[in-house]
């Protein structure tokens, strides 16, 4: 599919390259993304499941923000209002490896609903091109340092897939992307953590 927004598509030099990253394989091309890393004591392995068990809506700056997100479908009374708040449950597990795993999420974010397609696994992920919404990835990468530790990195690439998508999405973005990216640090800092005590149990 080719992606026809304001800004370029773009890829992420900033990563190191050893061989296909899962990511590459599920959103290739991307008008958005953010990148955050933190150093881990623990093995890649234990990381990655640290991320599986991980539940955002125990951060109670991430409900709170989510709150506040969803306060306009809640007062406008959409039928999405009364299901739950917005959480790592909404995302579809696309693919794991060693020392990488991949979430999507497909909908027109700038809504107050959110506009979530359901997707039911990796492949529908791919197939899904309908020019009104937007696709997200999430990854997670474990990789090995030479000091012993293990350096965690989580990208998230925002493809959308029309030029009218893209201009509603911007102003979003711009508006959420400070939130976000502490979102994602404290995540970052509760899987640390996780691992890390994780690691101390099996010595």
């Amino acid at each position: 599919m080719t992606v026809r927004g304001d800004r370029p598509e773009r890829r992420n030099p900033a990563l190191p390259q050893t061989g296909m990253r899962l990511l590459d394989r599920y959103l290739p091309t991307y008008q958005f993304s953010e990148t955050h890393a933190c150093r881990v004591a623990a093995e890649p392995a234990s990381i990655l499941d640290s991320v599986v068990a991980y539940r955002p809506d125990s951060d109670r700056f991430f409900r709170f923000m989510i709150g506040l997100r969803e306060l306009p479908m809640r007062l406008l009374h959409e039928p999405e209002a009364t299901r739950a708040p917005f959480g790592f449950h909404e995302f579809t597990v696309l693919d794991r490896s060693e020392t990488e795993i991949v979430y999507g999420l497909i909908g027109r974010f700038w809504r107050p609903d959110f506009g979530l397609q359901p997707i039911a696994d990796a492949d529908a992920f791919l197939a899904f091109d309908a020019p009104y919404a937007a696709k997200l990835a999430l990854a997670f990468t474990a990789q090995r340092d030479p000091d012993g530790r293990t350096r965690l990195i989580t990208e998230t690439r925002v493809s959308c897939a029309s030029r009218a998508a893209c201009l509603k999405f911007t102003p979003y973005w711009l508006l959420i992307r400070p939130v976000s990216g502490l979102v994602r640090r404290r995540s970052l800092a509760s899987i640390k953590n996780a691992s890390e005590r994780a690691a101390r149990g099996q010595t």
